[in-house]
């Protein structure tokens, strides 16, 4: 009988390939997870979508990806779509069926309807570029309200990506990453560090709540400091290889072989003399031998210019952070994501370009839909705040009662660390002291006031009104009396994993008086 599991689902959308990780919540390990006529290999699908507009027909991955020589091909078969949901700025495919957000919205709806029965995903985590972040997100937003998980988390990719390598919060590190149509090279600051708080994913979704228009949840993403990038990858080199042995090549299934080709050569244990065998496919359908050494590959992508493009986005890349005061000196690591930086003559000429800086290489696809998940554990007990907590305290200068804040509206809980409070006497002679707790309205009114017969909001806004809780009020008796203005007793706050409100209560000696519930903040 099949384990079933339960825990973590990460999905990172990426333009040629999408990557699919599961990690069990009771597991330190996470597993890349296999989808039968959708993966390619292990957790890896590639970002492709086959949908015909007659029949309604959709094929997502692996299946789609044999489609694209079918007839209708570029009416029906969807691929780099990826890259221009949340991008005004390029232009779209005018000839397919599907827009990049119809397409994107299709493919994780198969995706998630065909992730194996034995994974309870119990959180789903997400990944959007940090270029397009927001309208990205926003996509995303809409997107996951028609999913049936309770809890979804968004993490920005260089953040996901850094997370590792173990290096510090607060760095600054570039990443390079060739995919398979795509070259991004970016400089970014991690967030954290210098006494800033450590990158947390972004609550999108909680216990089947939107939760992700919460005015005090910050979007918290990596800044970044510079950016370049062109759209050649993987796939051209494939197209290289092919070129160097048929001149007018035909079939698309050499290119697949081509690939092969190029993945074997991109092993540090081929030796640099050797040649390897490939078949290809030549005119008339007749299959021919060729060989290929890492000498002759090295040589193609020479002569093709990718080292010289390469030199060019480089300098690109260093010229626009020096603008805003950052030098090579100051990165703490230069990150290779993408299949394409598995070549070693890639990695050498970045390690010869930036010298005194550490390389690090995750493994190249899967490393930024791992780092997803190393961002996670905190999130799963973590709920949001929609309303304000506040105990009723005696101001004696103006001698009436006024609403102190405890916890804000937007605050999560449970609570890390306490809210600590002071009480003075208000009279002289006080043994007895009353807890009275209140709360902020859901909803914050706004004054509404008329010019010219048109609505506006007053300049100046109401305060928000907070409501007595109707529960019973705790009441504190010292063993001392205290006189008026002295300090008498200290409260510590917090809310637990059951929601509930508790205080902790010393008197101004640190005698503890007790922990008291008062009461469940729902």
């Amino acid at each position: 009988m099949e384990k079933n599991l339960s825990g973590t689902l990460a999905i990172d959308l990426g333009n040629t390939n999408t990557v699919v990780a599961f990690q069990d919540q009771k597991d330190i390990d996470s597993v890349l997870v296999d989808i039968p006529n959708i993966t390619s290999s292990p957790g890896v699908i590639p970002t492709a979508v086959w949908f015909e507009e007659p029949s309604k027909i959709v094929k997502i991955g692996i299946s789609a990806l044999k489609m694209r020589d079918e007839s209708n091909s570029d009416l029906f078969f969807h691929s780099n779509f990826k890259r221009l949901i949340g991008n005004p700025i390029e232009k779209i495919n005018q000839k397919n069926i599907l827009k990049p957000t119809e397409c994107g919205e299709k493919f994780f709806k198969i995706l998630w309807a065909s992730i194996p029965k034995k994974y309870k995903i119990n959180r789903l985590v997400l990944t959007a570029p940090i270029d397009t972040y927001k309208g990205y997100r926003e996509w995303l937003v809409k997107l996951c309200g028609e999913l049936s998980v309770d809890e979804i988390a968004l993490v920005d990719e260089p953040t996901a990506a850094s997370l590792g390598i173990n290096v510090p919060f607060g760095s600054k590190i570039m990443t390079l990453d060739i995919g398979g149509s795509t070259i991004d090279m970016n400089i970014v600051k991690i967030e954290g560090g210098e006494g800033k708080s450590v990158p947390i994913a972004e609550l999108l979704k909680f216990k089947g709540n939107d939760v992700s228009a919460i005015s005090k949840q910050k979007i918290r993403c990596a800044e970044i400091i510079s950016k370049t990038g062109s759209k050649i990858g993987g796939k051209d080199i494939d197209q290289w290889i092919v070129d160097y042995f048929i001149a007018d090549n035909k079939y698309a299934i050499n290119l697949l072989r081509a690939e092969e080709i190029k993945c074997k050569l991109s092993s540090p244990k081929i030796n640099y003399e050797n040649k390897y065998q490939t078949k290809l496919l030549t005119d008339g359908y007749r299959e021919k031998e060729f060989y290929l050494s890492k000498e002759i590959f090295e040589k193609i992508i020479i002569e093709n210019n990718l080292i010289n493009h390469l030199n060019s986005l480089l300098k690109d890349l260093l010229n626009e952070a020096r603008g805003k005061f950052c030098t090579v000196d100051d990165l703490s690591a230069i990150i290779l994501v993408g299949g394409g930086t598995q070549i070693p003559l890639i990695k050498e000429w970045i390690t010869q370009k930036i010298s005194k800086i550490q390389i690090k290489t995750p493994p190249p696809i899967e490393s930024i839909a791992l780092g997803a998940l190393t961002m996670t554990p905190g999130v799963k007990i973590k709920d949001i705040l929609n309303k304000g907590l506040s105990i009723r305290l005696f101001n004696r200068r103006e001698q009436k009662p006024l609403w102190h804040p405890i916890f804000c509206k937007g605050q999560t809980w449970p609570t890390d660390n306490p809210f600590k409070l002071v009480l003075q006497a208000s009279k002289n002679n006080q043994k007895t002291f009353e807890i009275i707790i209140g709360e902020t309205k859901k909803e914050r009114e706004y004054d509404v006031i008329f010019e010219n017969g048109l609505p506006k909001l007053s300049e100046v806004q109401s305060d928000e009104e907070i409501i007595q809780w109707d529960k019973n009020t705790l009441k504190i008796v010292l063993k001392n009396k205290s006189n008026i203005g002295k300090d008498a007793l200290t409260l510590f706050f917090k809310i637990n994993k059951k929601a509930d409100l508790l205080v902790e209560c010393f008197d101004i000696k640190d005698e503890f008086l007790g922990e008291y519930n008062l009461g469940n903040i729902f």
